[in-house]
């Protein structure tokens, strides 16, 4: 067989179901909307909208979260038809090996690698960052030494953030049923937090911080700055906000009915976070000049404060940082169930696609984090944003476009899914042309690291995967 054809050899869906039908299923629809919204709703919503206003938008960093939205609920309904046909661990490689080949399955989900990888380490960094400001009014400071990653402003490691995620793992390898319960009150604790600064916080806004509404247009050193072009500039920057419905995607095999539980929570999930997170942004740039949350990790805190409400910023931060666990926990489920599907297919070592005696993937939890841990500990928090979503955006896009070869499957040898994406077949094609302008729209670092990840990973398949792949066993 020459090497066009692996790269295009697909898996039979049936070995999957096989494979997969070893994991338990327990997720219910009020624990995939769980895993969504704690995911979407993470780090992102107490640290990004403050960044992007300073950096890009001004006031107007509400219509970049809407048209983000718009682009990843395009995506969204590809997901959860591919989710409903394929409930298979490991989202978009193993939908992407089935429908286009191993090779394109392995470049998809290499890329969602990178972006679990990087967010549990960005997760961590804004948790740390509030930690840090809700403990400063006590008078307990930690050293810049064990408050910053290595080598930024004297940091040798960021303790809270290797801590919290070395805390979500033990969880996580206790299983997933004792996960979910965990993650479902976290998560009504999050969403009563946000509440709690919108409605405050809305007594505190002033109409002079809204005008203009969208500045004139600049270039600054960040880049563009107000106009429509500071506007498409904040979408590729918080476009990982919404990123959370693929790691709801990820935990599809242990889903009760899936063809039911995976749209309502990949879709359901996504229309809260878009609520939340446009309300938070209005509020956010209403109370304080959007120029004063330049370099702030926590500027829902900071916004709380300065309209005279220190105490509910100790309640809403204190919730906040309890309430990024949930998004700890979903991205290292999500994370370890890709790393699982890589070593269950041989296109990563086999141990970690091992199952303990009590049917966990436990292996798979401890590969990733470590490695979130590591990349932790190397880049600043400001660095590591856009480099999710270049990683997301491409696993989006094979996504989008694996919606028309599924649906010629689709009662075939893939079972026919009761939810299906709406204006076939329109809406695929203007899925992927959403996810492919906003990619784009990237810096050009982002659009670096992301080629080399790409090199880096087609370099792994070639002298490991394609070698000990488990198609290699079939006639």
């Amino acid at each position: 067989m020459n090497i066009w054809k692996k790269f295009n050899r697909k898996e039979d869906p049936r070995i999957y179901e096989n494979k997969d039908g070893h994991l338990v299923r327990s997720l219910k629809v009020k624990d995939i909307l769980a895993l969504g919204v704690g995911t979407i709703v993470s780090a992102s919503i107490f640290t990004l909208p403050g960044e992007v206003a300073a950096m890009h938008t001004g006031p107007s960093v509400a219509i970049s979260f809407i048209l983000a939205a718009i682009a990843a609920g395009l995506v969204a309904f590809a997901y959860a038809e591919m989710a409903a046909a394929m409930p298979f661990a490991g989202s978009a490689y193993s939908w992407i090996n089935v429908v286009f080949g191993e090779f394109w399955g392995w470049v998809a989900g290499w890329a969602l690698l990178a972006e679990y990888f990087i967010a549990l380490a960005f997760v961590g960094s804004g948790l740390s960052a509030n930690f840090r400001a809700l403990i400063a009014p006590l008078g307990w400071k930690l050293p810049a030494s064990l408050s910053n990653a290595f080598g930024t402003n004297g940091g040798i490691v960021d303790i809270i953030s290797v801590i919290s995620i070395a805390l979500v793992a033990i969880l996580v390898l206790n299983g997933v049923s004792r996960v979910a319960r965990i993650e479902n009150l976290l998560v009504i604790l999050k969403v009563i937090a946000i509440v709690l600064f919108v409605v405050v916080g809305a007594t505190a806004i002033k109409h002079a911080n809204y005008v203009p509404f969208i500045p004139k247009y600049r270039e600054t050193s960040n880049g563009a700055f107000g106009g429509w072009q500071g506007i498409y500039a904040g979408v590729s920057m918080i476009f990982l906000s919404y990123i959370g419905f693929d790691s709801v995607a990820a935990n599809s095999a242990e889903a009760i009915e899936p063809q039911k539980t995976m749209p309502r929570g990949i879709i359901g999930s996504l229309i809260i976070a878009v609520v939340l997170f446009v309300s938070v942004s209005l509020v956010l740039v209403g109370v304080m000049p959007y120029s004063d949350y330049a370099n702030n990790a926590e500027p829902v805190g900071l916004a709380l404060r300065a309209a005279g409400h220190p105490i509910v910023a100790v309640v809403v931060q204190t919730i906040a940082v309890f309430g990024m666990f949930t998004a700890l926990i979903g991205m290292t489920m999500a994370g370890s169930r890709l790393i699982y599907s890589f070593g269950r297919d041989g296109m990563l070592p086999k141990t970690l696609g091992k199952l303990d005696n009590k049917r966990r993937p436990n292996n798979a939890v401890l590969a990733i984090t470590f490695i979130a841990i590591l990349i932790g500990a190397i880049f600043p928090f400001a660095a590591l944003s856009q480099l999710i979503s270049a990683g997301t955006l491409i696993a989006f896009m094979f996504v989008s476009l694996g919606i028309y070869p599924l649906r010629r499957r689709e009662g075939r040898d893939i079972d026919d899914p009761s939810f299906k994406m709406p204006l076939y077949p329109i809406m695929p094609f203007l899925a992927f042309l959403a996810s492919f302008i906003v990619f784009l729209g990237l810096d050009q670092q982002a659009k670096l690291y992301a080629g080399i990840w790409f090199v880096l990973g087609v370099i792994i398949y070639l002298v490991y995967g394609i070698r000990h792949s488990s198609l290699n066993k079939k006639k």
